[in-house]
C-alpha cells in the first residue's frame, strides 16, 4: 500500500477531525430527539420532521457549498462551517418553542452542508489515486468515530441527569472552535507560502472530455438511495435500541440507549477501515455493488429482531453500511476534474443527504408493534434498488472498456 507523505497525513487527519465533528452535530439530534419530544410535548412524527429539517439543507446546500469551495478555496469554507454550526448550537439555548427550534436546526443544517464538498475535495486534490482510498478510509474511520461519539457523549452527559440536551449542543462548540482556529492558521501559512513560491498543479487530473456523465449520475442515484437508508437508520437508532431489553436498573434510559448506539456506530468505523484497505482503482465499482446489496440481509434482520438480537442486527448493518463511504467517494473523484471536484461532491451530497432527509421523515410515520417490520423491511428494498443502480454502473463501465 503506497504511503502518504507526513504533511498529507497531517492534513487528512485535520480534515477528518472536522468530518467527525459534522457527524457529531448531525447525530446529536437523534441522541436527544426523545428528550426534545418530551420537553415540547410532541411525538415521533414531529421529531422525525425535525430530523428532516436538519438533513434537508445538509444535502441541498452542498451544491452551493461546492461552487463556493471551488471559487474561494476549501479551507475558508470549512472555517465558515465550524463557526456557523457553533453559533447555531449556542442558539438552541434560546429556543422556547418547537417551531423556533425547527428554524435553528434548519440553519445548523445549512452550515453543516459545507463540510462534505469542501472537505472531500480537499482530500482528493491532496492525494494521488493510489493513496486516495486509504486517505478516504482514514477520513471515514474518524468520521465514524464522530458519529459514535454523538451518542457516547450523550451517554456521559445524561448519566447523572443533571444536564440537558441544550448543554450537549453548547459543549460541541469547544472542539469546533479549536479546529476552526487550526484551519485558520493553516490558511495563513498557505497564503504566505503561495506568495513565496507559485502553486504547482496537481498531477491528478481528470480531463473534461473523459468524463462519463451517465455513469456519474447512475452512481449518484445509488448514493441517494443509500442516503435514504442512512437517514432512517441513524435518526431513530437510539429509539430502536431502547427496546433491546439490555438496560441495567442503575442506568437512565437516555444514557443507556445512547451507549448502545455508540457501540453500534463503532462497528461502522470498523467497516470504514475495511473498505479503505480494499479500495483500489479498478475494483471500486464491484465493491460498491457488494456493499449496497450487503445492506439487505441485516435490514431484514432488524425488521423482525426482538430483544438483544436488535443490538446485534444493528451492529452488523453498521459494519456493512459504512463500508459504502470510502468506496463511493473514491469513485466520485474518478469522475470529476480536480478543478470542479467540490461541485461534483456538492451535487453528490445534495442528492445523498437531501434524499436522505426524507428517510427520517418516512421512518417517523410508523409507530406501534408493526412499525419496525414496515420501516426496515422497506429500507431493505431501497438498498436492493441502490445495488441495482451500482450494478448497472459496473455494466456500463465494462461495456465502455470492451469498446
Amino acid at each position: 500500500m503506497p504511503k502518504m507523505p507526513a504533511s498529507t497525513f497531517r492534513l487528512v487527519m485535520l480534515i477528518s477531525c472536522a468530518h467527525a465533528l459534522v457527524h457529531t452535530f448531525e447525530l446529536a439530534l437523534p441522541a436527544v430527539e426523545q428528550m426534545i419530544g418530551e420537553e415540547y410535548g410532541v411525538g415521533k412524527a414531529s421529531t422525525g420532521a425535525l430530523g428532516m429539517v436538519w438533513r434537508l439543507p445538509f444535502g441541498l446546500g452542498a451544491v452551493l457549498a461546492g461552487f463556493l469551495a471551488d471559487r474561494f478555496g476549501s479551507r475558508p469554507l470549512l472555517i465558515v462551517y465550524l463557526i456557523g454550526c457553533s453559533a447555531t448550537a449556542v442558539l438552541t439555548r434560546w429556543a422556547p418553542s418547537f417551531n423556533l427550534l425547527l428554524l435553528v436546526m434548519l440553519a445548523m443544517g445549512c452550515f453543516a452542508s459545507i463540510y462534505h464538498p469542501a472537505g472531500l475535495s480537499l482530500i482528493s486534490r491532496e492525494t494521488t489515486p493510489e493513496t486516495r482510498g486509504s486517505a478516504l478510509g482514514l477520513h471515514g474511520i474518524v468520521g465514524s468515530l464522530g458519529i459514535a461519539g454523538a451518542p457516547f457523549g450523550a451517554m456521559l452527559l445524561f448519566s447523572s441527569g443533571a444536564l440537558g440536551w441544550r448543554d450537549y449542543y453548547l459543549i460541541l462548540t469547544v472542539p469546533a472552535m479549536l479546529i476552526a482556529g487550526q484551519l485558520w492558521f493553516d490558511e495563513l501559512r498557505l497564503r504566505k507560502a503561495v506568495r513565496v513560491s507559485p502553486v504547482v498543479a496537481s498531477p491528478d487530473v481528470v480531463p473534461e472530455e473523459s468524463i462519463c456523465w451517465s455513469r456519474y449520475l447512475i452512481l449518484v442515484a445509488a448514493g441517494a438511495l443509500s442516503g435514504f437508508v442512512y437517514g432512517a437508520f441513524m435518526h431513530f437508532l437510539p429509539r430502536y435500541l431502547d427496546t433491546a431489553g439490555l438496560r441495567p436498573e442503575d442506568w437512565t434510559p437516555a444514557s443507556f440507549r445512547n451507549a448502545l448506539a455508540a457501540v453500534v456506530l463503532v462497528f461502522g468505523a470498523i467497516g470504514q477501515g475495511i473498505a479503505g484497505r480494499l479500495c483500489r482503482p479498478g475494483r471500486l465499482e464491484f465493491l460498491l455493488v457488494v456493499v449496497l446489496f450487503g445492506n439487505v440481509p441485516p435490514l431484514l434482520w432488524m425488521a423482525f429482531a426482538e430483544g438483544p438480537s436488535r443490538f446485534v442486527a444493528a451492529c452488523v448493518l453498521a459494519v456493512v453500511h459504512f463500508m459504502n463511504q470510502p468506496v463511493y467517494n473514491s469513485l466520485i473523484a474518478q469522475h470529476i476534474p480536480a478543478s470542479r471536484r467540490s461541485l461534483g461532491y456538492g451535487f453528490s451530497n445534495m442528492m445523498c443527504f437531501g434524499i436522505g432527509a426524507f428517510g427520517s421523515l418516512f421512518a417517523g410515520q410508523f409507530d406501534g408493534e408493526s412499525a419496525d417490520a414496515i420501516v426496515y423491511g422497506s429500507l431493505s428494498g431501497v438498498a436492493a434498488v441502490a445495488g441495482l443502480f451500482a450494478a448497472y454502473s459496473l455494466i456500463v463501465r465494462d461495456r465502455n472498456l470492451a469498446t
